[in-house]
């Protein structure tokens, strides 16, 4: 409960005690004067129900429009190269297709039953700056797109938060600050967004703990929660690169699917190798092909896909 909603609370408890002690003061008066009591308590009453009224409508006022929705500037996304809409580039669009119905089969299709948590997916790279959150960010906007399909996007690479930045919504409550139990629930950092399939985790305020707090247990059990709580929803977790942050891995015990993204060009084969190894054994893997040119006009684009089951 916020400071706010507590001072509300506190006005209406306050009135409804004068209240009843006026009624007290009614009901043990003598005989003699009670017309005159019943005439203070009838004007006491009047005032202190519009008082508690009061309270109580500003209490559903607060409380309703406590968290504001996240509304996403389309244009600005479609010129950086985000699924904004179907107008936005085509081939792009085609490719994030071919890319989510992979994923969506192993969500809800015959393979979810091999894979824990088939509907949770982390997107990853071995290294920084290869782009997993351009692609993370075009998956969730391309599986929104469907028409009965919700998608969370987590913004868990809470070491370097760019979710916000690359959406450009102001920084706001998020993961760390659901995992240190600032919040009073999951929902109170779940944030609706303009396009109506889509809702989005920041990584909130930055804190010393944050790679402890990603491996702890409360993270394991948010990730039960999203699973079981929302079985016909798809969570995808933008994540830390693998390599040098020991939490990423323990991440992959946590999701049925894990997205690879490697740079082309950039990215060095033993890296992805060495990446993949630490990985959870029993999740489905899928690598991208990030920053490909196709011609002068495409400069920054996501083609190709790759699935395989590590222990097959």
């Amino acid at each position: 409960m916020s400071t706010i909603e507590k001072a509300l609370a506190k006005q209406k408890q306050a009135a409804q005690k004068q209240k009843d002690n006026i009624e007290a003061r009614v009901t043990t008066g003598s005989q003699q004067g009670e017309d005159s009591k019943e005439s203070e308590f009838e004007s006491s009453t009047r005032r202190i129900n519009a008082s508690v009224s009061k309270a109580d409508n500003t209490l559903v006022k607060t409380t309703t429009t406590d968290k504001e929705t996240i509304i996403l500037n389309g244009e600005h996304l479609t010129k950086k190269g985000f699924i904004y809409s179907t107008d936005s580039t085509h081939h792009i669009q085609e490719e994030f297709r071919h890319i989510k119905r992979k994923l969506l089969n192993n969500a809800f299709g015959p393979a979810a039953k091999t894979l824990k948590h088939s509907n949770l997916i982390m997107v990853s790279s071995s290294n920084p700056n290869e782009g997993k959150t351009f692609i993370s960010i075009n998956l969730a906007l391309s599986i929104a797109l469907e028409q009965d399909k919700t998608v969370l996007l987590i913004d868990a690479d809470v070491l370097r938060p760019s979710l916000h930045k690359e959406l450009e919504f102001e920084s706001k409550q998020g993961l760390l600050e659901y995992l240190l139990d600032e919040v009073h629930s999951l929902s109170d950092v779940i944030y609706n967004t303009s396009i109506a399939n889509l809702k989005l985790i920041p990584a909130g305020k930055p804190h010393h703990l944050t790679n402890e707090l990603l491996a702890s247990k409360k993270m394991a059990t948010l990730a039960d929660q999203l699973a079981q709580r929302y079985p016909d929803r798809i969570v995808i977790f933008d994540c830390p690169p693998i390599l040098g942050v020991t939490e990423t891995p323990v991440l992959s015990s946590l999701v049925g699917q894990a997205v690879i993204v490697v740079e082309e060009s950039k990215t060095k084969l033993n890296d992805v190798k060495k990446a993949v190894s630490q990985l959870n054994e029993d999740i489905a893997v899928g690598f991208v092909m990030n920053k490909t040119v196709m011609s002068k006009k495409d400069g920054y684009g996501y083609y190709g896909y790759g699935y395989n089951k590590k222990n097959q």
